[in-house]
């Protein structure tokens, strides 16, 4: 079972949620059932408002480690994702710190995710 903390500026405490193992939904389906603002336009990859932080809290190998292809474009023409991260991402299974919440399936593990509540903005510019 996965482990889901969701911290935006816009809400007024953390929420935790749990996902199923082996469930195939995105972060953003989870945001979606347990009414975490997690801004969103497309849904599809190509706009980057989902934009999200993910900070992996267990001592495991992360799972949720591949990238989409419209998620490695959209996150680069955003300047979220460069090349060191994504060789570091496909050869050394080391996850970007920044991804869609769209394009990202929540696996087991236990995971952090920050947004700002405004599309496409980095949590970090919000606090």
């Amino acid at each position: 079972m996965a482990t889901v903390t969701f911290a935006g500026v816009n809400m007024e405490k953390d929420v935790t949620v749990y996902a199923v193992a082996g469930d195939t939904g995105t972060l953003l389906a989870l945001a979606k059932k347990h009414d975490i603002p997690i801004p969103f336009q497309c849904q599809d990859g190509e706009c980057g408002s989902c934009l999200v932080k993910v900070t992996y809290l267990d001592a495991k190998t992360p799972m949720a480690i591949d990238l989409t292809e419209k998620e490695k474009v959209t996150l680069s023409i955003n300047g979220k994702l460069t090349k060191e991260l994504v060789d570091a991402a496909e050869n050394a299974h080391r996850p970007p710190p920044y991804r869609l919440a769209c394009q990202f399936i929540v696996r087991d593990e236990t995971i952090r995710v920050q947004f700002s509540g405004e599309p496409g903005v980095e949590p970090e510019l919000r606090k």
